[in-house]
């Protein structure tokens, strides 16, 4: 049997749906110990050693999130999978940011999807840095965003939906990081932004941050904001597994994003500023594609536009390779990215940083600041 001897945590509220997949995995030749909430699973995770973890996302106390993220700190190299009955996109995109090696949707249909899930995130989690595993990491990471997908084709379609899961991916307006904070804000006019930011810490000496615009500016912008984290989030799975380091390298990260977005087939364009900054050494690293947005370094109120030079977007059949820059930040220095629009450089320059707002009197954009501290 497939999985034969498999040590698996299974972690999950519903007493009937557990007993039921349970019941299955043992089956099929697994050791289950089951647990019914988060603070359980927690306990029985540090007092035994198992082959991998599956947890509900949704549960009373401690979460399947929150819970992940303190089996993180216990014992990284164990793989895990989440489940997501309550369609809180966010919760399901950042267990992914976290390392969960895969998501399954309630219902599930079919058990075999979960027993096929558990061999995939095994094999990845035993598979050494060689030809061999990039090419299973490849291969799975196909699956997942063939599954991604499937599972949020609705938004093109469904203007509620789309907004709902949108507005789950925006960060707070402040954001703080070991040695450097993020402020930003982001001005809609319709229920959808067209324009989205992200960052995330990679490792302890390096921070990722970017904004993007998608065109069309419809529904469609929320398909591009689950996808653009999506591609990320693979990067930054395999990042952590020592498999790649494209994350941290502007040039080859937008490389990968364009060859995604035009695989997508969705045809939805975006135009990016994407910026990796070394906080051991203050390293710059800053890459472009599109023209709709623009970089700066700010000092005090100075705003001073780095240049880069326009190209096409990222889904482009013109599409080439962005322009990039490399500069060390200042002491004094902030790094900047927003639209053009000088009341949007005035209120960046004074410091009003309010996240995602609906403002119907002030045009759609934005802006993002790093500051190092």
């Amino acid at each position: 049997m497939a999985l034969t001897d498999v040590e698996i945590l299974f972690v999950e509220d519903d007493p009937i749906f557990r007993h039921v997949v349970a019941s299955f995995l043992q089956g099929q030749g697994a050791r289950v110990t089951q647990a019914c909430n988060g603070y359980e699973g927690i306990a029985l995770f540090s007092d035994s050693i198992f082959d991998i973890v599956i947890a509900d996302l949704s549960m009373p106390g401690l979460d399947g999130l929150s819970m992940l993220k303190q089996m993180r700190d216990i014992n990284p190299a164990i793989p895990a999978i989440v489940i997501s009955g309550n369609d809180v996109m966010s919760d399901v995109v950042e267990a992914l940011r976290i390392g969960a090696s895969d998501y399954l949707t309630k219902p599930i249909a079919d058990l075999l999807i979960i027993e096929q899930a558990i061999i995939q995130a095994m094999m990845s989690a035993a598979t050494p840095m060689n030809v061999s595993g990039q090419f299973h990491l490849q291969e799975m990471n196909e699956l997942s965003y063939q599954e991604l997908t499937d599972n949020l084709s609705l938004l093109e379609q469904n203007a509620q939906a789309a907004k709902s899961v949108q507005q789950q991916l925006f960060p707070a307006s402040h954001i703080y990081y070991p040695k450097a904070d993020i402020n930003y804000s982001l001005f809609k006019n319709n229920d959808i932004s067209a324009y989205f930011i992200d960052s995330t810490m990679v490792g302890d000496h390096h921070l990722v941050m970017y904004m993007a615009h998608f065109s069309p500016e419809d529904n469609s912008a929320a398909f591009g904001c689950v996808l653009l984290r999506s591609f990320i989030n693979q990067k930054l799975k395999l990042f952590r597994n020592g498999l790649s380091n494209t994350l941290i390298e502007p040039k080859n990260m937008l490389t990968y994003l364009n060859e995604r977005m035009v695989k997508s087939g969705l045809h939805i364009h975006t135009d990016i500023i994407y910026v990796c900054i070394d906080l051991s050494q203050y390293l710059l690293s800053i890459g472009q594609s599109g023209k709709g947005l623009r970089c700066y370094l700010r000092n005090g109120n100075i705003l001073t536009p780095l240049a880069l030079p326009e190209s096409a977007p990222l889904g482009s059949a013109m599409w080439d390779k962005p322009s990039m820059q490399v500069r060390t930040l200042l002491r004094d220095e902030q790094i900047c990215i927003g639209t053009h629009f000088y009341e949007h450089k005035q209120q960046l320059l004074d410091n009003r940083f309010t996240g995602l707002v609906y403002q119907s009197d002030i045009k759609a954009g934005g802006f993002m600041q790093l500051a190092c501290r």
